[in-house]
């Protein structure tokens, strides 16, 4: 039996400890398929053998003089016997199973029994019962809701490391001011500041997530879109559930982070599913802003009410539409298969959702659902402790920072490749159309469709798909190549290569380890803080704690199989044993 590299025992190694001891010569025993049996174990001493009948493989540690560590006095050169023929494995305890899957469930909490067991069983070939790896996995939670309770305390170093290792950066936490207890924390990113005012589009998308961690709580996130359309986030935030007005806050402190800019910059744009709420914070802080509904809710609550997809898809197609001609056929579709369908969708102002009437800029952008865009990363996240949660967070930043900006280094067009590929259909379809100009800037356009009137100074076409979507369509094509222009430099600023690599340009800087953050914060009792203030506790909000699992008995209607039934001994009737008989004789 070879054994694996990073099982490998030799005589003369050693261990810090009797336990460390034991982990080692179980890890071993379990790699190479034997189980062992404990002859002696003692604070000085440790002896076993291979549990495997007739086998005389044996090994002996002992405790070195004056000192904590074990070493490995006596080992045979070979163990040759068959091991074990079972599925099962006497050392994979419950520990040693919290032990295996410990960074598996750290970064993935709503990691399953079921899937414990399957990885075990690839791993090790150990087949487990559920109920072993539900303890284990409740072992290793148990100790990260710990860590819950600590990661609160260290909220204002935390914040502290952030401004210090990515100046410009905002992060700042809020305590209960009477006992101190968690209320809100709010992070947002110099790199992700700077690429948003520079070269995003000016447009904010708003969405929240409940968190799966040991408390309550909400996560509130803003973002904006780069020029691929990909979402682009720039501002997070965590607030206990029994906080009040924290839409109010958040877009509170939206506006303090983009005051200083947002003279520059052209009217906002906000997405979200216009909950009461953020009606009002966006009405406070961001009066002048154009507030659109999140499509993507808007279409799910009318599948509440009509569960229909060809209506829901003619939904999609009339929020899509780009004149509100089209928008009516879509909306008279609708009525020709549900009336009342048609008349749920006119109770709704148009001008809050369909293209065709709202007066922001979206450049196609309609929902504002960011948490299904960032897939994962945000649901892995939302059962981690705070900081944790966070740092994922940052961390997935960081890299798609970094990615992006090698990615734009190799291109070397104008515009981003989707917008390039959108472009190029748009010049081919222009070669089949005539164009008449009228002067410098107006042009009439004629196809197959119908005449279109396009003006390139204010760029805008009769279609409207240039000034909705950002990119010239292809009656502006042809207008823009009779007159010898370069169509892809008529395309909003947002889509260019160099923008692009602009919103990716500025680094987010990782955070040291967390041992360190009182070393480095050396005056941050001194920066204007009280040693009150650097002390937050725990909101007091919970989860309840998850039921443990019960034994799962078959119904006799389901299984097919008839109850028995008892008989008397004693007065020979049913529905009782003779114990418990009570018929007089």
């Amino acid at each position: 039996m070879i054994l694996f590299p990073n099982h490998q025992l030799t005589v003369g190694q050693q261990f810090p400890d009797v336990h460390s001891c034991r982990r080692a010569l179980r890890d071993a025993a379990i790699a190479n398929h034997f189980e062992l049996k404990t002859i002696k174990s003692d604070k000085t001493r440790f002896v076993a053998k291979c549990a495997s009948e007739g086998c005389p493989w044996r090994i002996h540690v002992a405790k070195l003089p004056d000192v904590p560590i074990f070493t490995i006095r006596t080992l045979p050169n070979e163990h040759n016997c068959v091991g074990i023929t079972h599925l099962g494995h006497q050392q994979a305890s419950v520990q040693w199973i919290a032990d295996s899957i410990e960074r598996s469930l750290k970064e993935n909490p709503h990691y399953k029994p079921k899937e414990i067991l399957e990885e075990i069983h690839q791993a090790h070939g150990i087949a487990l019962s559920y109920k072993q790896a539900w303890r284990a996995k409740e072992r290793i939670m148990a100790a990260v809701h710990d860590s819950f309770v600590e990661e609160f305390h260290l909220l204002p170093w935390y914040c502290h490391q952030i401004g210090r290792t990515n100046p410009g950066s905002v992060a700042v936490v809020y305590g209960n001011p009477v006992d101190r207890s968690f209320e809100r924390l709010f992070v947002s990113f110099k790199a992700s500041i700077y690429g948003f005012l520079n070269a995003c589009c000016p447009l904010i998308a708003l969405d929240e997530m409940v968190l799966k961690g040991k408390y309550h709580g909400t996560l509130l996130l803003a973002t904006g879109f780069d020029g691929e359309g990909a979402v682009f986030p720039f501002a997070f935030a965590v607030v206990d559930d029994e906080s009040n007005g924290e839409w109010m806050w958040f877009l509170s402190e939206l506006h303090n982070l983009l005051e200083a800019n947002i003279v520059n910059m052209p009217k906002l744009t906000i997405l979200s599913d216009r909950q009461k709420s953020i009606i009002d914070g966006i009405e406070v802080h961001f009066p002048s802003a154009f507030h659109g509904l999140c499509v993507h809710h808007l279409i799910v609550n009318f599948s509440k009410e009509f569960d229909n997809t060809i209506l829901a898809n003619l939904l999609w197609e009339a929020a899509f539409a780009l004149t509100a001609i089209e928008f009516e056929q879509k909306i008279t579709l609708i009525e020709e298969l549900s009336e009342d369908a048609a008349h749920w969708i006119r109770r709704i102002d148009p001008h809050l959702w369909a293209s065709a009437y709202f007066e922001g800029k979206r450049l196609g952008h309609l929902t504002a659902d960011i948490v299904q865009s960032l897939g994962t990363m945000i649901l892995e996240a939302s059962g981690l402790p705070i900081i944790q949660m966070m740092e994922n967070i940052r961390r997935q930043l960081m890299m798609w920072f970094n990615e992006r900006s090698e990615t734009s280094s190799q291109w070397t067009g104008i515009l981003v490749p989707p917008a390039e590929r959108q472009v190029s259909v748009a010049i081919e379809h222009a070669h089949t159309h005539q164009v008449l100009k009228v002067d410098d800037a107006e042009f009439k356009v004629i196809s197959a469709e119908g005449s279109h009137i396009v003006n390139i100074c204010s760029r805008h076409c009769s279609c409207c798909r240039w000034q909705l979507c950002g990119l010239p369509c292809a009656h502006a094509a042809a207008a823009l190549l009779s007159c010898r222009q370069n169509v892809s430099r008529f395309a909003e600023s947002c889509f260019t290569v160099a923008n692009y690599r602009k919103a990716y340009s500025q680094t987010i800087h990782p955070i040291p380890d967390k041992a360190l953050w009182r070393e480095l914060s050396v005056g941050l009792d001194n920066a204007g803080y009280n040693s009150a203030e650097l002390v937050i506790k725990p909101p007091k909000s919970l989860w309840p704690p998850a039921a443990k699992p019960g034994k799962k008995r078959p119904c006799t209607e389901v299984s097919g199989h008839m109850k028995r039934a008892v008989h008397c001994s004693r007065c020979h009737q049913t529905g009782h044993f003779r114990t418990t008989c009570t018929a007089p004789l």
